[in-house]
């Protein structure tokens, strides 16, 4: 069997090469998106303003180079530039040439942009039917919030996200980083890849669209469903504590945190084993998961006791092989961990300028490999190559 093809065991092959996908991007959404795709072997063409291309090239405060920041590198390896401007018949004819060749175009702009711009299939499929467009905003294309700009944070916000985190006696806090964004670009390739398959066997396209605020409504999962349904409303837990399984929260340890997921029986039991504490099983307190939930301040405070007692280490040396926990890390400590080292997520890319850079690898594997990566091109690296008459 040959490696290189799909079936082989050991092949570095990529399942989306000979995929053409356009994308006008900028920061977060879309560029995650267009991200996962490009290190599935799509060739991403980015289409950007000139002349010094998208705006988060310039946000700091780490460059790999002048108008390559890392803050841009974090989401484009592996992408192509190419800078055009669309409102001029040249880079117009440009462009439209590029689609003619291409399998999708996507962007994330204001729901009223993709119209006016001729980005939709509406404006595309005169030149290629087969086209398929992704359109990932902010609110929708249609309805009466298309042309409101939003980011991510307003959708933590607006869509409840924001009232499940954090401490019960502090204000509402938003997640660390831009899950919505990251979120909205996943769910827009989901869709993308969906319709890029019925368009090759159709060859007809179509619009896909993804909005910020519904992909963060969506993340209130099994919370909406109680709520729609049992008109109960969720709110923050004490230490991040699951709304009804417990023990699953922070412990303090004699020189940090873990997490514990005991969500079931069975881990129950291995957890007053490993802290040979048979005493809280019998405990009618804490004699299944209703009573457990019922009583879980009494039963956190018992826990909290014995956590302390040892280092994360040793807790984690203890019972990692048999029950759900985790240390809980800084963002030093999390990149600095042996595991991933180990398991190829943090790897080196070439640089042309820097050297080298170091990046988190993609989380997919093909035939247990990591997809290999590059840095994403200057700003209009590949407009000679792309747009050669």
């Amino acid at each position: 069997m040959d490696p290189q093809k799909p079936g082989g065991v050991t092949g570095t092959w990529k399942p989306l090469e000979g995929i053409r996908v356009l994308t006008l991007e900028h920061f977060g959404a879309g560029p995650y998106g267009s991200a996962m795709l490009a290190e599935l072997g799509a060739e991403v063409i980015k289409v950007e303003p000139g002349p010094g291309g998208e705006p988060s090239r310039r946000v700091g405060p780490f460059f790999a180079a002048p108008g390559d920041s890392l803050y841009y590198q974090t989401w484009h390896a592996n992408k192509k530039s190419v800078l055009i401007d669309l409102k001029s018949a040249g880079g117009r004819a440009g462009f439209e040439a590029l689609v003619r060749s291409a399998d999708a175009v996507m962007n994330n702009l204001r729901g009223d942009q993709p119209a006016k711009l001729g980005l939709d299939y509406a404006g595309l499929s005169p030149f290629n039917p087969k086209i398929v467009c992704l359109h990932i905003s902010a609110y929708g294309r249609d309805n009466e919030r298309a042309a409101r700009p939003g980011f991510d944070y307003l959708m933590q916000a607006e869509a409840g996200l924001m009232s499940l985190t954090g401490e019960p006696s502090g204000a509402p806090a938003r997640a660390g980083v831009a899950i919505v964004d990251y979120m909205s670009g996943a769910t827009g390739a989901v869709g993308l890849l969906a319709c890029l398959l019925r368009a090759q066997k159709s060859g007809i396209g179509c619009d896909v669209d993804v909005c910020l605020f519904d992909v963060a409504l969506h993340q209130l999962g099994y919370s909406a469903t109680w709520y729609l349904n049992e008109g109960f409303e969720s709110t923050r837990q004490t230490r991040g504590a699951h709304l009804s399984l417990t023990p699953t929260q922070t412990y303090p340890t004699a020189d940090g945190w873990v997490f514990v997921a005991a969500m079931n029986e069975a881990f129950w039991q291995v957890l007053v084993k490993g802290l040979a504490r048979p005493d809280l099983a019998l405990d009618a307190r804490f004699a299944d998961l209703k009573a457990r939930l019922a009583n879980r301040d009494a039963l956190t405070q018992a826990l909290d006791a014995e956590f302390r007692r040892h280092p994360t280490a040793h807790w984690l040396e203890k019972l990692s092989a048999s029950l759900p926990i985790g240390p809980v890390y800084d963002v030093k400590q999390a990149l600095e961990n042996p595991f991933p080292k180990r398991t190829g997520m943090i790897g080196t890319v070439p640089h042309p300028q820097r050297g080298s850079l170091r990046v988190l690898a993609s989380p997919i594997r093909i035939n247990g490999k990591r997809l290999e990566q590059r840095a994403g091109s200057a700003a209009g690296a590949d407009n000679e190559a792309l747009l050669k008459p």
